[in-house]
């Protein structure tokens, strides 16, 4: 069960630190993103941190157990909302949110059934 948990979480860590990354740097993408769903970009930067955030609670999780717990459950909430707000403006561009949001509910239910509830 360990293997499976530290494997979706390193998952979880690279796919969530390269969109931080992407985010922070002042890529181009997530600024057309954000301008499609109707987003200021002032907010890039924002989400950019809170994609950090929940990148450094998974890092953390497996020795802070709560903390990964928080983090997977931030990010899940956090693509539960980028795919609704893909869907308000008539976007189907969602399947890599649903694969990040599909390696978060990974992280925390792996999270929880390694650690146990915390």
């Amino acid at each position: 069960m360990f293997a499976a948990y530290l494997t979706v979480t390193i998952l979880g860590v690279v796919f969530n630190g390269a969109a931080a990354v992407t985010y922070l740097i002042g890529h181009e993408y997530p600024k057309t993103q954000a301008d499609m769903k109707g987003i200021h970009r002032k907010w890039v930067p924002v989400l950019g941190s809170l994609l950090a955030a929940g990148t450094a609670g998974l890092l953390a999780g497996p020795a802070v157990p709560i903390l990964g717990t928080l983090a997977a459950c931030g990010l899940v909430l956090y693509f539960i909302g980028a795919i609704i707000a893909h869907l308000r403006v008539g976007s189907r561009d969602i399947v890599g949110g649903i694969v990040f949001l599909a390696t978060a509910i990974a992280a925390l239910v792996l999270g929880l059934l390694q650690h146990g509830p915390v």
